[in-house]
């Protein structure tokens, strides 16, 4: 992972808001002042709705600013149509993604997810500088393009599973950047995104890319990141958790358990659990010796860990046993 990438990691923004969640926004583009500046913070800074900018304490009126409205849907994956003219977009696609334009990036990143979707074949070719284009708009300030990049993503992931693993780490970055930060509608597309990601790529590839994280200094970074982990390893099934090693599993796992985010902590104790199940399974079915506690999870887990984490998975996995003995 570049030095970027983790530097990128380690800052979320703290201009963004938590309270915009509706699925299609209506925004304007500004040709005074900054033509960067997020349709959010217009809105905060304007008693009406979306007028024009302040500058120098003095309100301009709205008759002089150039305003045009345009409307950007987040459609979702099912709803999206056919492009009617593929070459065109095809030849447009790579300039229109990298546009100052923020209505026409929006555009471009729903015609690569049209493409990832009916005609995922047509740009394969161009997919590594695609992926890159999608992290640019990830890390856009203006809250429709983030979005829309962050709902590309899951199309990408949807589409091209394995085929994008060497170019998976810019976007991996920017997912948990955004799965992290405040802005819920942001938030919560980012995790689906990620959702997409662990069901779509296959854990023996993704895993190894995860880890990192899992030591990040940031604890939001680290919580998304256990999650994602927990959900990936039961994807590798019985053979595939002995192939990659479950005592590297829990190991993975134990370090999470003192994590100071419940929700890395919970992520641990689901994983934990699951190991467990799976442990005993292929040991049961390969025991040969008459003395059942040779090969038990106790004294696995034992063997596998220093004392006090040993016994922190224990505690996990017997309160977990009894708690389905309770519920059956």
């Amino acid at each position: 992972m570049s030095g970027k990438a983790l530097r990128d990691l380690n800052t979320i923004p703290g201009s963004e808001k938590k309270n915009e969640s509706s699925s299609k926004v209506s925004l304007t583009k500004q040709f005074v002042g900054n033509a960067d500046e997020n349709v959010e913070e217009c809105q905060k800074k304007n008693s009406a709705s979306l007028v024009s900018p302040q500058t120098n304490g003095n309100e301009i009126a709205n008759t002089t600013a150039e305003t045009g409205s345009s409307e950007v849907e987040y459609i979702e994956s099912e709803n999206l149509n056919d492009l009617e003219d593929v070459d065109a977009s095809l030849k447009t696609l790579l300039a229109s993604l990298d546009s100052k334009d923020w209505v026409l990036v929006c555009e471009a990143l729903n015609n690569v997810r049209r493409l990832s979707i009916f005609h995922k074949e047509t740009i394969l070719y161009m997919l590594g500088d695609v992926i890159l284009l999608v992290v640019k708009s990830l890390k856009n300030p203006r809250s429709a393009v983030c979005k829309t990049a962050i709902m590309t993503s899951a199309d990408i992931f949807s589409a091209y599973n394995d085929t994008l693993i060497d170019s998976l780490d810019p976007l991996l970055t920017q997912l948990l950047l955004k799965s992290s930060q405040d802005k819920r509608f942001v938030c919560e597309a980012a995790e689906r995104a990620l959702v997409a990601m662990t069901k779509w790529v296959s854990p023996v590839l993704l895993l190894p890319k995860l880890q990192p994280y899992l030591k990040n200094r940031n604890p939001r970074i680290r919580a998304k990141a256990s999650m994602c982990f927990c959900r990936s390893v039961p994807q590798l099934g019985v053979e595939g958790i002995k192939a990659y090693g479950i005592d590297k599993l829990i190991q993975t796992a134990a370090s999470q358990l003192s994590d100071q985010l419940p929700e890395s902590r919970e992520a641990a104790r689901t994983l934990l659990l699951e190991l467990q199940t799976v442990y005993e399974k292929f040991h049961t079915e390969t025991a040969v010796s008459e003395d059942p506690d040779m090969g038990s999870w106790e004294n696995f887990c034992q063997s596998k860990l220093s004392p006090l984490s040993a016994q922190a998975v224990l505690r996990v996995t017997n309160i977990g046993r009894e708690g389905l003995v309770l519920g059956s």
